[in-house]
């Protein structure tokens, strides 16, 4: 399983089991918004970082 999280210049928000919820919340640390169509706009400097489930521990993530 994949897992996803924003992070910004200054905030790092949590690790979530799919990409549509981790764009939901990237407002909550100033990553990016959700326009009235749905689709996700990220903030200038926002990255998006994936890891494996499992992986804090082995280096990877």
């Amino acid at each position: 399983m994949i897992l996803y999280r924003f992070i910004t210049r200054h905030r790092t928000g949590k690790w979530y089991a799919d990409l549509r919820t981790a764009q939901l919340r990237a407002n909550a640390i100033g990553a990016g918004f959700l326009d009235p169509a749905g689709h996700f706009v990220p903030y200038r400097g926002t990255v998006l970082e994936m890891r494996k489930a499992g992986a804090e521990n082995s280096g990877l993530g």
